[in-house]
Protein backbone atom coordinates (compact mmCIF):
# COMPACT_ATOMS: atom_id res chain seq x y z
CA UNK A 1 0.00 0.00 0.00
CA UNK A 2 2.76 2.41 0.92
CA UNK A 3 4.53 1.60 -2.31
CA UNK A 4 1.35 2.37 -4.30
CA UNK A 5 1.03 5.77 -2.57
CA UNK A 6 4.65 6.55 -3.43
CA UNK A 7 4.10 5.63 -7.08
CA UNK A 8 0.92 7.71 -7.18
CA UNK A 9 2.78 10.65 -5.71
CA UNK A 10 5.53 10.36 -8.29
CA UNK A 11 3.00 10.20 -11.14
CA UNK A 12 1.10 13.25 -9.84
CA UNK A 13 4.35 15.16 -9.46
CA UNK A 14 5.36 14.28 -12.98
CA UNK A 15 1.97 15.36 -14.32
CA UNK A 16 2.04 18.66 -12.47
CA UNK A 17 5.57 19.31 -13.65
CA UNK A 18 4.48 18.64 -17.21
CA UNK A 19 1.50 20.95 -16.88
CA UNK A 20 3.68 23.63 -15.38
CA UNK A 21 6.13 23.45 -18.24
CA UNK A 22 3.37 23.52 -20.84
CA UNK A 23 1.75 26.56 -19.22
CA UNK A 24 4.90 28.58 -18.67
CA UNK A 25 6.84 27.61 -21.79
CA UNK A 26 4.41 26.86 -24.61
CA UNK A 27 5.91 25.23 -27.64
CA UNK A 28 6.04 27.87 -30.41
CA UNK A 29 4.33 26.96 -33.68
CA UNK A 30 6.63 26.26 -36.59
CA UNK A 31 7.55 29.37 -38.56
CA UNK A 32 5.90 29.51 -41.97
CA UNK A 33 8.30 29.01 -44.81
CA UNK A 34 7.93 31.83 -47.32
CA UNK A 35 8.75 31.08 -50.93
CA UNK A 36 12.06 32.59 -51.87
CA UNK A 37 12.11 35.04 -54.76
CA UNK A 38 14.10 34.01 -57.77
CA UNK A 39 16.65 36.39 -59.23
CA UNK A 40 14.24 37.26 -62.05
CA UNK A 41 11.42 37.94 -59.59
CA UNK A 42 13.63 40.23 -57.52
CA UNK A 43 14.63 42.13 -60.68
CA UNK A 44 10.99 42.56 -61.70
CA UNK A 45 10.00 43.74 -58.22
CA UNK A 46 12.76 46.36 -58.28
CA UNK A 47 11.72 47.46 -61.76
CA UNK A 48 8.10 47.75 -60.64
CA UNK A 49 9.06 49.98 -57.69
CA UNK A 50 11.13 52.34 -59.86
CA UNK A 51 8.44 52.43 -62.58
CA UNK A 52 5.83 53.44 -60.00
CA UNK A 53 8.15 56.17 -58.77
CA UNK A 54 8.58 57.37 -62.35
CA UNK A 55 4.81 57.52 -62.79
CA UNK A 56 4.55 59.57 -59.60
CA UNK A 57 7.10 62.04 -60.93
CA UNK A 58 5.11 62.29 -64.17
CA UNK A 59 1.97 63.06 -62.18
CA UNK A 60 3.68 65.98 -60.43
CA UNK A 61 5.23 67.25 -63.67
CA UNK A 62 8.84 66.27 -62.99
CA UNK A 63 9.76 64.57 -66.27
CA UNK A 64 13.49 64.70 -65.57
CA UNK A 65 13.04 62.86 -62.28
CA UNK A 66 10.68 60.42 -63.97
CA UNK A 67 13.22 59.63 -66.67
CA UNK A 68 15.94 58.99 -64.10
CA UNK A 69 13.73 56.55 -62.19
CA UNK A 70 12.49 54.67 -65.23
CA UNK A 71 16.05 54.27 -66.53
CA UNK A 72 16.85 52.48 -63.28
CA UNK A 73 13.74 50.34 -63.78
CA UNK A 74 14.90 49.29 -67.23
CA UNK A 75 18.33 48.47 -65.83
CA UNK A 76 16.67 46.38 -63.11
CA UNK A 77 14.68 44.39 -65.67
CA UNK A 78 14.88 45.20 -69.40
CA UNK A 79 11.94 42.86 -70.05
CA UNK A 80 9.51 44.72 -67.74
CA UNK A 81 6.92 46.06 -70.20
CA UNK A 82 5.47 48.87 -68.01
CA UNK A 83 8.97 50.35 -67.66
CA UNK A 84 9.49 50.28 -71.43
CA UNK A 85 6.11 51.91 -71.97
CA UNK A 86 6.66 54.66 -69.40
CA UNK A 87 10.09 55.39 -70.86
CA UNK A 88 8.59 55.64 -74.35
CA UNK A 89 5.93 58.03 -73.06
CA UNK A 90 8.50 60.28 -71.37
CA UNK A 91 10.71 60.41 -74.45
CA UNK A 92 7.67 61.35 -76.52
CA UNK A 93 6.79 64.10 -74.07
CA UNK A 94 10.29 65.61 -74.39
CA UNK A 95 10.16 65.28 -78.20
CA UNK A 96 12.81 62.58 -78.45
CA UNK A 97 10.97 60.71 -81.20
CA UNK A 98 13.65 58.09 -82.06
CA UNK A 99 13.98 56.92 -78.46
CA UNK A 100 10.22 57.01 -77.94
CA UNK A 101 9.67 54.81 -80.99
CA UNK A 102 12.41 52.41 -79.92
CA UNK A 103 10.82 51.82 -76.52
CA UNK A 104 7.24 51.56 -77.83
CA UNK A 105 8.53 48.94 -80.27
CA UNK A 106 10.45 47.14 -77.52
CA UNK A 107 7.30 46.91 -75.38
CA UNK A 108 5.39 45.48 -78.34
CA UNK A 109 8.17 42.97 -79.04
CA UNK A 110 8.03 41.78 -75.44
CA UNK A 111 4.24 41.32 -75.61
CA UNK A 112 3.49 40.93 -79.33
CA UNK A 113 -0.09 39.70 -78.87
CA UNK A 114 -1.29 42.14 -76.22
CA UNK A 115 -3.88 44.77 -77.03
CA UNK A 116 -2.26 47.52 -74.95
CA UNK A 117 1.25 47.27 -76.38
CA UNK A 118 0.01 47.10 -79.98
CA UNK A 119 -2.42 49.99 -79.52
CA UNK A 120 0.26 52.15 -77.87
CA UNK A 121 2.69 51.59 -80.72
CA UNK A 122 0.03 52.11 -83.39
CA UNK A 123 -1.20 55.32 -81.81
CA UNK A 124 2.34 56.65 -81.55
CA UNK A 125 3.11 55.82 -85.19
CA UNK A 126 -0.04 57.65 -86.21
CA UNK A 127 0.95 60.69 -84.18
CA UNK A 128 4.29 60.94 -85.99
CA UNK A 129 2.72 60.60 -89.43
CA UNK A 130 3.28 56.87 -90.03
CA UNK A 131 -0.36 55.97 -90.37
CA UNK A 132 0.10 53.12 -92.84
CA UNK A 133 2.68 51.51 -90.55
CA UNK A 134 0.24 51.82 -87.65
CA UNK A 135 -2.64 49.86 -89.22
CA UNK A 136 -1.25 46.31 -88.68
CA UNK A 137 -0.69 47.05 -85.01
CA UNK A 138 -4.27 48.23 -84.57
CA UNK A 139 -5.34 44.93 -86.15
CA UNK A 140 -3.17 42.99 -83.69
CA UNK A 141 -4.56 44.96 -80.75
CA UNK A 142 -8.13 44.14 -81.75
CA UNK A 143 -7.24 40.46 -82.24
CA UNK A 144 -6.42 40.10 -78.53
CA UNK A 145 -9.48 38.34 -77.02
CA UNK A 146 -8.51 39.54 -73.54
CA UNK A 147 -8.08 43.21 -74.46
CA UNK A 148 -10.24 45.12 -72.00
CA UNK A 149 -10.74 48.32 -74.04
CA UNK A 150 -11.07 47.46 -77.74
CA UNK A 151 -13.23 50.56 -78.17
CA UNK A 152 -10.12 52.65 -77.43
CA UNK A 153 -8.14 50.98 -80.21
CA UNK A 154 -11.07 51.33 -82.63
CA UNK A 155 -11.37 55.05 -81.84
CA UNK A 156 -7.62 55.54 -82.25
CA UNK A 157 -7.66 53.68 -85.54
CA UNK A 158 -10.56 55.82 -86.73
CA UNK A 159 -8.67 59.00 -85.86
CA UNK A 160 -5.62 57.70 -87.70
CA UNK A 161 -7.70 56.89 -90.77
CA UNK A 162 -9.24 60.36 -90.68
CA UNK A 163 -5.76 61.90 -90.64
CA UNK A 164 -4.93 59.84 -93.72
CA UNK A 165 -8.06 61.08 -95.51
CA UNK A 166 -10.03 57.83 -95.20
CA UNK A 167 -13.35 59.23 -93.99
CA UNK A 168 -15.31 56.06 -94.72
CA UNK A 169 -12.91 53.85 -92.77
CA UNK A 170 -12.78 56.38 -89.94
CA UNK A 171 -16.56 56.57 -89.66
CA UNK A 172 -16.92 52.79 -89.64
CA UNK A 173 -14.41 52.26 -86.83
CA UNK A 174 -15.68 55.17 -84.76
CA UNK A 175 -19.21 53.78 -84.95
CA UNK A 176 -17.92 50.37 -83.85
CA UNK A 177 -16.16 52.01 -80.91
CA UNK A 178 -19.39 53.71 -79.82
CA UNK A 179 -21.32 50.45 -80.17
CA UNK A 180 -18.86 48.80 -77.78
CA UNK A 181 -18.79 51.77 -75.41
CA UNK A 182 -21.50 54.43 -75.85
CA UNK A 183 -19.59 56.67 -73.41
CA UNK A 184 -16.33 56.76 -75.36
CA UNK A 185 -15.92 60.54 -75.43
CA UNK A 186 -13.11 60.53 -77.97
CA UNK A 187 -15.12 58.42 -80.42
CA UNK A 188 -18.20 60.64 -80.04
CA UNK A 189 -16.19 63.79 -80.72
CA UNK A 190 -14.35 62.37 -83.70
CA UNK A 191 -17.49 60.87 -85.25
CA UNK A 192 -19.20 64.26 -84.94
CA UNK A 193 -16.17 65.74 -86.71
CA UNK A 194 -16.34 63.18 -89.53
CA UNK A 195 -20.05 63.80 -90.03
CA UNK A 196 -19.42 67.55 -90.03
CA UNK A 197 -16.83 67.11 -92.79
CA UNK A 198 -19.41 65.09 -94.73
CA UNK A 199 -21.89 67.97 -94.24
CA UNK A 200 -24.23 65.72 -92.27
CA UNK A 201 -24.74 68.50 -89.76
CA UNK A 202 -27.88 67.18 -88.06
CA UNK A 203 -26.29 63.80 -87.25
CA UNK A 204 -23.08 65.54 -86.21
CA UNK A 205 -25.03 67.73 -83.79
CA UNK A 206 -26.73 64.68 -82.25
CA UNK A 207 -23.43 62.96 -81.43
CA UNK A 208 -21.92 66.16 -80.07
CA UNK A 209 -24.94 66.70 -77.82
CA UNK A 210 -24.43 63.20 -76.42
CA UNK A 211 -20.86 64.16 -75.60
CA UNK A 212 -21.92 67.45 -74.04
CA UNK A 213 -24.54 65.70 -71.90
CA UNK A 214 -21.75 63.58 -70.42
CA UNK A 215 -19.92 66.73 -69.33
CA UNK A 216 -17.02 65.73 -71.59
CA UNK A 217 -16.30 68.96 -73.42
CA UNK A 218 -13.13 70.81 -74.35
CA UNK A 219 -12.05 73.57 -76.69
CA UNK A 220 -12.25 71.25 -79.72
CA UNK A 221 -15.80 70.10 -79.02
CA UNK A 222 -17.07 73.62 -78.25
CA UNK A 223 -15.61 75.03 -81.47
CA UNK A 224 -17.03 72.11 -83.44
CA UNK A 225 -20.40 72.67 -81.79
CA UNK A 226 -20.32 76.31 -82.83
CA UNK A 227 -19.48 75.37 -86.44
CA UNK A 228 -22.17 72.68 -86.64
CA UNK A 229 -24.95 74.80 -85.19
CA UNK A 230 -23.95 77.75 -87.39
CA UNK A 231 -24.35 75.56 -90.49
CA UNK A 232 -27.73 74.37 -89.21
CA UNK A 233 -28.82 77.98 -88.70
CA UNK A 234 -29.33 77.45 -84.95
CA UNK A 235 -28.12 80.86 -83.90
CA UNK A 236 -28.87 80.54 -80.17
CA UNK A 237 -27.14 77.15 -79.91
CA UNK A 238 -24.14 78.48 -81.83
CA UNK A 239 -23.86 81.50 -79.53
CA UNK A 240 -24.05 79.22 -76.49
CA UNK A 241 -21.08 77.21 -77.74
CA UNK A 242 -19.26 80.44 -78.56
CA UNK A 243 -19.75 81.91 -75.07
CA UNK A 244 -18.62 78.72 -73.38
CA UNK A 245 -15.52 78.47 -75.55
CA UNK A 246 -14.48 82.09 -74.99
CA UNK A 247 -15.15 82.02 -71.24
CA UNK A 248 -13.70 78.61 -70.40
CA UNK A 249 -10.83 78.38 -72.92
CA UNK A 250 -10.03 82.01 -73.77
CA UNK A 251 -6.37 81.37 -74.64
CA UNK A 252 -6.97 78.30 -76.81
CA UNK A 253 -6.29 78.15 -80.53
CA UNK A 254 -9.97 77.38 -81.05
CA UNK A 255 -11.03 80.55 -79.24
CA UNK A 256 -8.59 82.61 -81.31
CA UNK A 257 -9.90 81.01 -84.50
CA UNK A 258 -13.46 81.81 -83.47
CA UNK A 259 -12.56 85.43 -82.74
CA UNK A 260 -10.88 85.71 -86.12
CA UNK A 261 -13.92 84.35 -87.93
CA UNK A 262 -16.35 86.58 -86.07
CA UNK A 263 -14.12 89.68 -86.09
CA UNK A 264 -11.87 89.36 -89.17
Amino acid sequence: MRRNRILLGICLAALLAGCHRSMTQPTPPPEPTLPKQTKAEKAQSAADVHTRLAQHYIDIGNLQGALEKVKIAVQDDPTFVPAQTVMAYIYERINDVPNAEAHYRRAQELQPDKGDTNNNLAQFLCRIGKGQDAMPYFTKALADPFYKTPDVALANQGICQLQMGDQAGAEANLRKAIQLNPNNANALLQLAHVLYLKQQYFDASAFLQRLDAMGQFNADSLKLGYDIESHLGNRDAAQNYSKRLLSQFPDSEQAQALNSSVHP
